[in-house]
């Protein structure tokens, strides 16, 4: 259910690190537990994240919930698509990356979740 190509953190959210970059987004177990997602605030381009730092937040219907950056790095690009249509996130939660990042300290995503661990957690 969890692609295997990403990793994950406690807070539900997934990273997909390839070299020096990686994208992020929220996992299909958060978007299910928030419901119908109506607007997405996220971080400008340049911001620098350290690991665990709020870097927007997400609303649906139920709820809003912070979002969390599963590494440090700056930001270098926004998925802006999903700004404007933040349902998406509820079709296709693996595919809607929201920031995309230039990992500072790839040592950092030794901790994070791989998918069997996620599921294992998500139960």
């Amino acid at each position: 259910m969890y692609p295997p190509d990403l990793k994950y953190t406690k807070d539900h959210e997934w990273i997909r690190i390839g070299g020096a970059t990686a994208r992020v987004g929220i996992t299909d177990y958060a978007q299910k537990q928030l419901g119908d997602v109506v607007y997405l605030e996220l971080p400008a381009v340049g911001r620098t994240l350290k690991k665990g730092e709020v870097f927007g937040t997400i609303e649906s219907v139920k709820a809003v919930s912070e979002l969390y950056s599963p590494v440090s790095g700056e930001v270098t690009e926004v998925n802006s698509s999903l700004t404007q249509k933040p349902e998406t996130v509820n079709k296709d939660p693996h595919g809607s990356w929201m920031i995309g990042l230039k990992v500072s300290d790839a040592a950092e995503s030794g901790d994070l979740l791989d998918a069997s661990q996620y599921t294992d957690l998500t139960k």
